[in-house]
């Protein structure tokens, strides 16, 4: 396994990866083919770890190698890092009000099943954009041969695909609900997670060809996924049992953690 990764190019595991979420959010629209209602048992360790392995992924295998980039440079450390790691939990947090809070709770009259259906599927597809982008950096700070800081990043993208799982539920369950046929409802709810694997690639590449900019996109990264766990997965988590989640985010975190101490 370790000659494997160190043999297969850096793009090509950022793609891997990718994919590999895209395929979590298939699995998780394929639900729709056996019931209507996701059980919040089921989803309540499911994004509490997540969550977790997110959280510790943001620093792990995104700010941390942020911060090593500047080479101990004050300035650069504010001005990519800080600014970076803003920047990026700013984009999400921002792009969830304007589609959570704005769009969502419009109130228009006679709102046809497709308007709304064309909504819930391109937020989410947004959504999945910067989880790519995350993707593709974290590879893309991936030294050649440097096993540790690329089995860093299959961990990041663990965290994603386990939270992309109830993701794909959650557009193709109410789709189905609204009378789409199950079919469909599945397209639509795979579909939602095909831009991973492309801007996995892209600002893998990114990273690896336009180097100054190397810890700015790392850290806006490292922002994106902990605003995602923090406003997405954990609240979502908490509207089932508290003491759950709190016992699977603290095994997520820890996971990642033991990764790091072992791996680094």
């Amino acid at each position: 396994m370790v000659e494997f990764l160190t043999s297969v190019p850096i793009p090509l595991l950022a793609l891997f990866g990718g994919v590999f979420c895209f395929l979590c959010t298939s699995l998780g629209a394929g639900s729709v083919f056996f019931f209507k209602n996701s059980s919040q048992k089921v989803l309540t360790p499911l994004l509490a770890s997540a969550g977790g392995v997110m959280i510790a992924s943001s620093f792990f295998s995104l700010l941390q190698p942020a911060v090593e980039y500047c080479d101990g440079d004050a300035l650069k450390q504010i001005v990519f890092v800080v600014l970076g790691f803003l920047a990026g939990g700013g984009f999400i947090a921002f792009s969830n009000h304007i589609l959570d809070k704005k769009i969502f709770t419009l109130q228009i009259p006679n709102l046809q099943n497709y308007k709304r259906n064309l909504l819930l599927v391109g937020s989410i597809t947004l959504h999945n954009i910067p989880e790519g982008m995350a993707i593709g950096v974290a590879f893309g700070c991936c030294a050649v041969g440097d096993v540790g800081a690329v089995v860093l990043a299959l961990g990041l993208v663990l965290g994603i695909g386990l939270q992309n799982i109830p993701e794909g539920a959650s557009v193709s369950i109410p789709l189905r609900r609204d009378g789409m046929k199950a079919r469909q409802a599945f397209f639509w709810g795979a579909m939602s997670g095909i831009v991973e694997p492309l801007f996995a690639l892209l600002a893998c590449l990114l990273a690896m060809f336009v180097a100054p900019a190397l810890p700015f996109l790392i850290a806006f990264s490292a922002g994106a996924i902990m605003i995602v766990a923090l406003i997405e997965l954990i609240p979502e988590s908490l509207s089932g049992s508290k003491n759950l989640t709190i016992l699977f985010v603290a095994l997520g975190f820890c996971t990642m953690s033991l990764l790091d101490i072992v791996l680094g």
